[in-house]
């Protein structure tokens, strides 16, 4: 990690990257209440409490080893919930289509995202706000996921895992006689 040189330098290169995971997270709120079957109204109040900050990075303790020797972190991730679905949004910049893997096993899925690290080199940065690593995240599902029927995108930098649920796991209306 580079060292802060001065406040300005640190301002101006850290604005186009606060400007960027804005516009992700812009992207994804947008997507999210376009595809969300709650009332939008109520959609927008729980994102506006939740303001727009940048989270510290957190560092993936590994359970096992690992062969490849790189860092790993927890992606920040969102999950949210409607009647048929849950809609997983993790934030993986930097990271191409190629590069991503999601494989489901034993009732685990297990998403990694690993960076092309040769886009960096030579790079020398006067003010860093995160580090440069692959992610790493697993889930473990419940019987009430379709596991079938699991679907996902990355746009932006978001990638966008849609879960469906099981039919039996769906509320549904009961007629009264």
């Amino acid at each position: 990690m580079a060292e802060e040189r001065s406040p300005e330098v640190a301002d101006r290169t850290a604005k186009p990257e606060a400007e960027r995971i804005n516009a992700a997270h812009a992207t994804a709120v947008r997507r999210m209440l376009a595809t969300s079957s709650q009332p939008r109204k109520t959609m927008e109040a729980n994102v506006a409490d939740q303001a727009l900050k940048v989270q510290e990075k957190k560092e993936l303790v590994p359970k096992g080893e690992k062969t490849v020797p790189a860092r790993y972190y927890v992606p920040v991730t969102d999950i949210y919930e409607a009647d048929d679905a849950l809609t997983v949004m993790m934030e993986v910049p930097g990271v191409d289509r190629k590069d991503v893997e999601v494989k489901l096993e034993n009732d685990e899925l297990r998403i990694e995202a690993r960076i092309d690290f040769s886009k960096y080199e030579g790079m020398e940065p006067l003010y860093t706000e995160y580090n440069v690593g692959h992610f790493s995240r697993t889930f473990s599902l419940s019987q009430k996921i379709d596991q079938e029927q699991i679907s996902a995108s990355l746009d932006d930098g978001v990638l966008t895992l849609t879960l469906k649920k099981v039919q039996a796991a769906m509320p549904r209306r009961i007629e009264i006689n």
